[in-house]
């Protein structure tokens, strides 16, 4: 083996091990606590607000935390050069790091009471911290780290605290800089000291900022995230897309051929009346969330629920060639899901299925609370024939019948009279041929 093989082989053996040493139970363990502690840390005081104020009052803290420990490191900084020269802003860096760490504290007295704090003692400090050492020290700087942050630390519902702090902060920097030359300072730094106090002041200034306005991008961006999920778990994904996309607010399209499947439990009301409002919900959310679960395995669209009916389509709102078949296995599978269910909860459990196909209409309605609904003769068809079906089966019309002839077992139930169709002969849905 050539030397550097070992020496790669030996680099690789030790990476191995530095890896299995992070895998420790031990150090896994240091890692959850860690994070444990900081999350405790971060959202101290903000048990009770809503989640929007919270996650502002979180990053108050985290702030607070950030001022605390960036005043430390000055006061340490400024008593390693000699802590009786430097006596006055050491003390008042103590302070400021003291009243950072009690801001959430202050929550209990109101979602502002924090903020005002920190804006307050830091345009004071600020502008004291300047008067001893001078504006070559770059201490200014720092209040476009208030100006900044006030908008994010309020929010926009407070803008009538957070303008006036940003106007403040801007104006407090010019007063700093007109007002507190070099010359004028009352302690006088070497040059090494105040490079390294405005090399400070500019990295946390800049750093601050960042942090700030990728909050407030995170935030808009957590937003957007969110009303796209929401809007996704209503409509189907291609009418989201289109909704965003075009100009116009309708939304309606015509399909020359698609399937609508109905399916209902039979006997709910009077089940419902003996299980009360709690288990009633609790079972058919059991039977909802099965029947989702299968609407995204045979690639079909859920359209709505309306008390304990279930109503799903296929070739909409993207056609699809093999419509009624796929809503065929579904409806099978329903079937073999509310068998599962009776079977877990033992309650009489069994639904009655309709499926129809034929040219529909469909489209978005509503402007507040959106819904995708489709129209036609077809829907109206599975609606009538799941009401003229049996208890654990599927009853379907002549045109799904040419289309599942081939590849499903089916029974015929005769003609049966249909609501404004008159006499139609219907086939029950078996089973599926196996090949």
């Amino acid at each position: 083996m050539s030397v550097s093989s070992k020496i790669i082989k030996t680099t690789a053996d030790q990476a191995s091990h530095l890896i299995e040493k992070v895998k420790t139970p031990r150090v896994q363990i240091f890692l959850k606590n860690s994070r444990i502690f900081f999350k405790k840390l971060s959202e101290a005081g903000t048990q009770g607000y809503p989640p929007d104020t919270k996650r502002r009052l979180v990053v108050m803290n985290i702030f607070a935390y950030l001022i605390g420990i960036s005043t430390l490191g000055y006061a340490l900084q400024q008593m390693a050069l000699g802590f009786e020269e430097y006596k006055p802003v050491i003390l008042l860096n103590f302070a400021l790091m003291f009243t950072a760490v009690a801001v959430p504290f202050s929550h209990r007295f109101g979602d502002a009471c924090g903020g005002l704090i920190i804006i307050i003692t830091e345009y004071a400090a600020l502008l004291v911290f300047t008067y001893y050492l001078g504006r070559d020290s770059g201490i200014h700087l720092q209040y476009f780290i208030a100006a900044g942050a006030s908008i994010v630390v309020f929010g926009i519902k407070q803008w009538w605290i957070a303008l006036p702090a940003v106007i403040i902060g801007i104006a407090l920097h010019l007063v700093a800089w007109f007002n507190f030359p070099a010359e004028t300072a009352i302690l006088k730094p070497g040059p090494e000291f105040i490079n390294s106090l405005y090399t400070q002041a500019a990295i946390s200034t800049g750093v601050l900022l960042a942090s700030a306005v990728y909050y407030a991008f995170r935030l808009a961006e957590s937003a957007k995230e969110e009303t796209d999920t929401l809007l996704r778990n209503i409509l189907p994904d291609s009418i989201v897309e289109r909704l965003k996309s075009e100009s116009t607010d309708v939304v309606a399209d015509n399909f020359d051929e698609a399937s609508i499947l109905f399916a209902d439990i039979t006997g709910f009301v009077e089940l419902a009346r003996k299980l009360g409002a709690e288990k009633t919900v609790e079972l058919l959310n059991n039977l909802v969330m099965r029947f989702d679960d299968l609407a995204s395995k045979h690639g079909v669209e859920k359209i709505k629920t309306i008390g304990d009916a279930y109503m799903v389509a296929a070739g909409i709102p993207e056609p699809q060639v093999n419509h009624t078949q796929r809503l065929a296995r579904m409806g099978l599978d329903m079937l073999r899901a509310v068998k599962d269910v009776r079977e877990e909860t033992g309650l009489d459990l069994s639904m009655r299925v309709g499926l129809a196909s034929g040219p529909v209409m469909a489209g978005v309605i509503g402007t507040r609370k959106f819904s995708y609904d489709v129209w036609g003769d077809p829907v109206n068809l599975a609606a009538r024939l799941e009401s003229k079906s049996e208890p654990g089966k599927i009853l379907t019309c002549p045109g799904c019948y040419e289309k599942l002839n081939r590849e499903f077992k089916l029974q015929s139930k005769g003609k049966i009279h249909i609501k404004g169709v008159g006499q139609q002969e219907t086939w029950f849905i078996v089973e599926e041929e196996q090949n």
